[in-house]
């Protein structure tokens, strides 16, 4: 079975998540939220990882960030769980890991997901009290976020790009829709236009697309 693809490209936008375990919760409360966000932000500087949306919910994380190197994802989330787990487990009275698996990922390469990746994460708490909703609705400024270039599109005004974004989290994303940018993320390969997938290939040596299924046939080495 191929491995999933991890880390990112530098300059490319990537749809991130990362899951607690069953029993567990990410956050028990604001003071475990703000503690989170507040090392999330350090993470994201230290490591020259600019991230445009988030979501934090019980059962774990959504984010969608652009690194400014290869490894700037990696070493973010690396620091984030070190830090983050262990301020938790010594205010919680327990020891050992929170996360069910390591972190998921996949790169954006079409700009047209991008703004659909933000409405998945962010319209899943939609009061912006624990996403970066708030930021983009204009109620806050939220100094985790970085706004990427794409969201500039939406008007000209910051009152026309918060009420155009306000329509679009009404409007939300399709069952259909909504699956492909989850299972992208789930299983790792990069999620676009095949044109934009392969330019984005010709940049790395790791694979942004799986392989063929199955045995090369016989004939494939004669």
């Amino acid at each position: 079975m191929a491995r999933q693809v991890r880390g990112g490209l530098a300059g490319v936008p990537c749809l991130l998540t990362q899951r607690v375990q069953q029993d567990q919760l990410l956050v028990r409360d604001d003071l475990d939220r703000l503690r989170l966000l507040d090392t999330m932000r350090m993470a994201s500087q230290d490591h020259k990882v600019a991230v445009h949306a988030y979501a934090v919910s019980e059962g774990g994380w959504w984010m969608l960030a652009t690194p400014a190197t290869p490894d700037g994802l990696s070493l973010m989330v690396q620091s984030v769980g070190r830090q983050y787990v262990g301020y938790y487990n010594r205010r919680h009275g327990r020891h050992g890991s929170l996360w069910a698996s390591r972190y998921k990922s996949c790169v954006l390469a079409s700009a047209q997901d991008l703004l659909d990746a933000v409405v998945l994460i962010e319209s899943s708490n939609p009061s912006g009290a624990w996403s970066s909703a708030a930021h983009h609705l204009g109620r806050t400024v939220d100094p985790l976020v970085s706004d990427h270039a794409q969201f500039w599109t939406l008007g000209n005004t910051p009152f026309e790009r918060e009420a155009a974004w306000r329509r679009r989290l009404e409007e939300g994303l399709s069952a259909a829709r909504q699956g492909q940018l989850v299972k992208a993320a789930s299983k790792g390969w990069a999620l676009g236009a095949e044109e934009d997938i392969q330019r984005l290939q010709q940049q790395t040596e790791r694979r942004l697309t799986p392989g063929k299924r199955g045995r090369p046939s016989r004939s494939a080495g004669r």
